[in-house]
């Protein structure tokens, strides 16, 4: 599925992070969802952790009711989420790996070595309607999974290209590359997200097969200097010129 247009969506879990620190209600997720809205975003995402740790029940409530984009819920593949999930049916859903110990998603989701516990909940999901997405690293065995699995979108894991540097970040591009084009040679829907920033977006937004990018962290932590608006802005831009390059 190659395309020039690249979708930005945002993951705004984190400005729950800053609210749960102290309690209360402030700063409102829902409210930053709306700001990325206002600024151009074609998504927003959100991860109802097992352990609430940011974004909360009612972050998804009111999610699913105040906010016009699709919404990409991050789940883990567990008998809760597969229920809240069924009952807000939101756009996507997109099963993540998931560890209480971890500070945050490590690494992609091993689809073929539970493809059998994944399986009936894929099914479930799809058959509500949902675009169920699988978080992945950028690995063959794990992409013919994911469409074994019927799963029609793979979302590639960024993160290990995006802490390495020099030569080993290279290799960690090559890889996405590949994976990309393969996943287009299976006919998936390609994203990727994880880590990705104003120094490292260019690269994966010039690989033509990826349709959408989930970006979070960076892009709220950016907005408590200049504004997510702002941010995003840049972020966006910086898409652009690389998509752009495409056509040269």
């Amino acid at each position: 599925m190659m395309t020039n247009k690249l979708r930005l969506g945002v993951n705004i879990d984190h400005v729950a992070t800053i609210r749960n620190a102290r309690g209360g209600s402030f700063p409102d997720p829902v409210r930053a969802a709306q700001l990325a809205a206002s600024a151009g975003a074609d998504g927003i995402t959100a991860h109802l952790r097992e352990d609430r740790r940011h974004i909360s029940d009612n972050d998804i409530t009111r999610l699913t009711n105040e906010i016009n984009l699709p919404l990409n819920f991050e789940m883990a593949a567990t008998d809760e989420m597969v229920s809240i999930a069924l009952r807000h049916r939101p756009h996507a859903a997109c099963i993540v790996p998931e560890k209480r110990e971890e500070r945050t998603t490590e690494g992609g989701l091993d689809a073929k070595g539970q493809f059998d516990h994944l399986k009936p909940i894929v099914a479930k999901l799809s058959d509500a309607g949902m675009r169920v997405s699988l978080f992945i690293e950028a690995d063959p065995a794990q992409l013919e999974a994911a469409k074994k699995l019927g799963a029609p979108v793979i979302e590639l894991h960024t993160g290990a290209y995006c802490d390495e540097t020099g030569a080993a970040r290279d290799r960690e591009l090559t890889r996405i590359i590949k994976a990309a084009a393969y996943a287009d040679e299976l006919g998936l829907e390609c994203h990727a997200g994880h880590g990705l920033t104003f120094d490292t977006v260019k690269p994966i937004a010039e690989i033509p097969n990826i349709v959408e990018l989930n970006i979070g962290h960076f892009l709220i932590g950016e907005a408590i200097f200049c504004g997510l608006a702002e941010a995003m802005e840049k972020m966006r831009s910086l898409m652009n010129e690389a998509r752009l390059g495409l056509q040269k």
